[in-house]
Parts: structure tokens; C-alpha cells; sequence
């Protein structure tokens, strides 16, 4: 048996660590508040110790090696369940048991004069080789800075999670975005735990026809300079803001799925089964995009970050609304917005990413290269969430959710779904070859948008 020293407790107050052992084994460390009374979160939560409790399990899922550092947490019979971000395999935290029969290792995680120790059994003489905080944070900018837009504007604790997402959505400072997507995941999931969940407020409110921007130059996406290659300064500089425009209206998809489906209801005429009743979305899917909006919302922040440290800012180039073009063409029909947005614009990011992160290795830019590599990894989560979200549908509706992809793809999307394909994390988000291959959905010249 090894007591592994992971360090002192000022140090480990992140929400997740990804932990390392000196043989290599990779473990994830979450420190979550404190479970008093059944399934109710202790508070307030400050920095008492006594108001967290700190978990181990292992990094990679047992069922096809999602990453369970970017697992989803509920609270379910007053344990802590984590989810998979891949297929959603849940797993008890402490007991590393899951629903689906499998079992995740779990080890004990002790907390003794101030420092957090893992026990781990059956090993011997083992060491702490690195740990390090799972990001979860975005960059918001600092110091003073003049906002044309007005001060940023929250609203009060009886607002809606629909009177939240209108308003984000006419929100055009990037930067009150941010801030307001990522305060409205916080509270979402903060209130989910507690005995007063915030109201969906389903049809009280409509979305905006298209999302407003500021100061920013709109071009048509076939006019869009070419980047290059990366080979210079200007190209990444071109590359990375025409990524960041697309993770700006990546934050306004997830946030617009939440509003403009609120109300959806599945279609039981077809599935064969009389006594079935349409069925309303559960509150988890619009977790599960929130989650997916916040997640955009820091690749935003990285990556206009990036463009600053770089001499450049969001803003300096043109920018196209092509996104937000097949979110129009599937506003009435959530099939339809969860085939082309999720598992063609988003999947295509699956594609191209691990070539641009190789164009930016090749120019030595380590610190954009590891920016990249986190959306990319995100971004797996995303399609997945898309995949969970279409199948969900289909398994209401007793239809086959390739099909309804492929039909809603060659109905809505401009163009032909062209590889070459990363297939590798596209089976990881749930998406064989039945899905895309000699796919084609109406006539186009133009490329397709890689993420979203």
C-alpha cells in the first residue's frame, strides 16, 4: 500500500486536479462542498475545510477512456455521482459503482494537519509526480476599460433560466457575455442542489431574430481572408481570431438551443406504443448546455486572450455570421438544430483542430498550442452532448437517430459533409461511419465551418 502526498490544503482549492503518479497512473482529485442533511449541500461554503470533502477516482473512464476530469457532477441519494462526459457513464464517487454494472476505481483521500493524502492499495513505494488544476476558469480582462455598451447588467434572483438566455443573447459586449454565461452556469448548477432550482420559464420569452456584436466588421464566409498556413505571425494571428468569432457564436448556439426548444415536446405518432404521452426535455438538458455554453464561453476568453498577448485583439479582422445562417435555417425544429450545429459544424472541429494545433506545434507557439488543445478536447464533450441529446429524441420517438440525422442533414445543411474525418474522436463522441459518410445535404460551393 502507498500514502501518496499530494500537498496542503491551500493549494488544492480548485474544483478538480489531474493528479500523476510516479508510475504514471493518472488520477482526477474533486474537492466538493460537503453533503450535510440528505442531498443538501452544506452552506455557506467560504473556506472552512470542514465545508469540502475530497475524492479520487481514475482519470479515465472504465467503459472506453472518456476523461472523467471533465465529468459532469450531480447529487443523487446524498452521494456525488460523476458522469462521463463521453456516454454519460455515471459513477459514484466514493464507491466507484455505476448504474450501467461497470466500476470505476476509487481511491481514500485523507485530510490531516492541513494536507490531502491519497491511499492507494495493492501499490507500493509510490510518489506524487505532478498534480495540476483542471481549467475551468475563463480570462476575463482586467483594469479599466471603456464600455460602449453600458455597464454590465444582471438580473435579479426570480429571473428565469429563459429570461437569462434572452438576455445574454442581446448582449453584444464579448465581455459581458462571458461574464454573464459563466455566472448563469454557477447559479444554474448551484441552485439544481438546492430546494429552490431556478424556473425554466418555458414560452414566457422569445429569442432575438440574431444575436447582436459589437464593433466588429461582417463579411459574407466565402470573402473571409485566407489565414495561411501559420507559418507567420499574421497567419496565426488570422487563424486564431477567426476562431475566436466562431466561439463567440458558439456561445450564443448553446445559449439559444436552451431558449428557442424550451417548450419542445417528442413526437409519439410514430412509435408504435398508444399509451406513450410526448414527452418534455428534463431539466438536465439544459444543464448539459449551459455546460456547453460555458465551456464556449472560456474558449472565447483563451483564445481573445491570446490574440492580445500575441499584439492583436478581437475586433482587428473581419468576421462572418455563417454559424448563426444554419441556426436560422433550423430554428423550428430541434432534430433538425442538434444534426447540422452539433454533429456537422461542431464534428467538423473534431476534424480540423488536430491540424491546426500541428500548424501552431510547427511555429513553436506552445502557449497557443495548449489553448488549442483544450477546446479540442471540449469540444468532444460537445458532440457527445449532441449525440446524447438526438438519441434521447429518437428513443422517445421509437426512430433511429442516424437516420433522423442523415434526413435532417440532407434537408437543412448547405453543401457536402466532407472528410478527411477524424474518426477516432468521432466514435468517442458516439458518431460511427454510418452517420457521415457519402453525406451530402443541398447544393453549396462554399467550405464548411468548422465548430460551433
Amino acid at each position: 500500500m502507498s500514502i501518496v502526498d499530494i500537498g496542503p490544503l491551500q493549494d488544492l482549492r480548485h474544483a478538480r486536479h489531474s493528479i500523476t503518479l510516479s508510475n504514471g497512473k493518472r488520477l482526477v482529485l474533486f474537492r466538493l462542498p460537503s453533503i450535510g442533511r440528505p442531498g443538501v449541500v452544506a452552506q455557506p461554503l467560504g473556506e472552512n475545510p470542514g465545508a469540502w470533502t475530497y475524492y479520487a477516482m481514475e482519470a479515465e473512464c472504465p467503459h472506453a477512456g472518456g476523461p472523467m476530469a471533465d465529468a459532469h457532477i450531480d447529487i443523487e441519494d446524498s452521494s456525488y455521482i460523476a458522469s462521463c462526459p463521453w456516454h454519460a457513464y455515471d459513477f459514484n464517487v466514493e464507491t466507484g459503482e455505476s448504474s450501467y454494472g461497470i466500476k470505476a476505481c476509487t481511491f481514500p483521500v485523507t485530510v490531516q494537519d492541513g494536507r490531502v493524502s491519497i491511499r492507494i492499495a495493492e501499490m507500493h513505494d509510490l510518489q506524487l509526480a505532478k498534480v495540476e488544476p483542471v481549467s475551468e476558469k475563463v480570462k476575463f480582462k482586467h483594469g479599466p476599460r471603456i464600455e460602449s455598451s453600458g455597464p454590465l447588467a444582471y438580473l435579479g434572483e426570480d429571473a428565469s433560466l429563459c429570461d437569462w438566455c434572452v438576455h445574454i443573447l442581446n448582449t453584444s459586449n464579448p465581455e459581458h457575455k462571458i461574464e454573464l454565461t459563466t455566472h448563469l452556469f454557477s447559479v444554474f448548477a448551484t441552485r439544481e442542489q438546492s430546494t429552490s432550482p431556478m424556473q425554466i420559464g418555458a414560452g414566457t420569452v422569445a429569442p432575438p431574430q440574431e444575436p447582436p456584436r459589437q464593433n466588429l466588421t461582417q463579411v459574407k464566409p466565402g470573402q473571409m481572408p485566407k489565414a495561411g498556413k501559420g507559418g507567420n505571425l499574421k497567419s496565426r494571428i488570422m487563424m486564431l481570431h477567426a476562431l475566436a468569432n466562431i466561439e463567440q457564436w458558439a456561445i450564443d448556439l448553446a445559449i439559444d438551443i436552451i431558449v428557442r426548444f424550451a417548450t419542445f415536446r417528442t413526437d409519439v405518432a410514430n412509435n408504435g406504443n398508444d399509451e406513450n404521452q410526448p414527452q418534455q426535455l428534463p431539466r438536465t438538458f439544459f444543464y448539459d448546455w449551459l455546460k456547453v455554453a460555458n465551456d464556449e464561453a472560456k474558449h472565447f476568453s483563451l483564445l481573445r486572450a491570446r490574440l492580445e498577448e500575441l499584439g492583436s485583439h478581437f475586433g482587428a479582422l473581419p468576421v462572418h455570421h455563417g454559424l448563426w445562417e444554419s441556426a436560422a435555417r433550423t430554428a423550428r425544429d430541434l432534430r433538425a438544430r442538434i444534426s447540422v450545429i452539433a454533429l456537422v459544424h461542431e464534428a467538423r472541429g473534431l476534424d480540423v483542430n488536430p491540424m491546426t494545433i500541428e500548424k501552431f506545434r510547427n511555429a513553436k507557439d506552445g502557449e497557443s498550442v495548449d489553448v488549442l488543445s483544450i477546446i479540442h478536447n471540449d469540444e468532444i464533450t460537445h458532440v457527445t452532448t449532441g449525440h446524447r441529446w438526438l438519441t434521447w429524441i429518437c428513443q422517445q420517438e421509437g426512430t433511429d437517430p442516424v437516420q433522423v440525422f442523415r434526413s435532417n442533414v440532407q434537408k437543412h445543411f448547405r453543401g457536402a459533409v466532407k472528410g478527411p474525418f477524424n474518426a477516432e474522436a468521432r466514435q468517442q463522441a458516439g458518431m460511427d461511419k454510418t452517420y457521415y459518410e457519402d453525406l451530402y445535404g443541398q447544393p453549396w460551393k462554399g467550405e464548411v465551418i468548422a465548430g460551433g
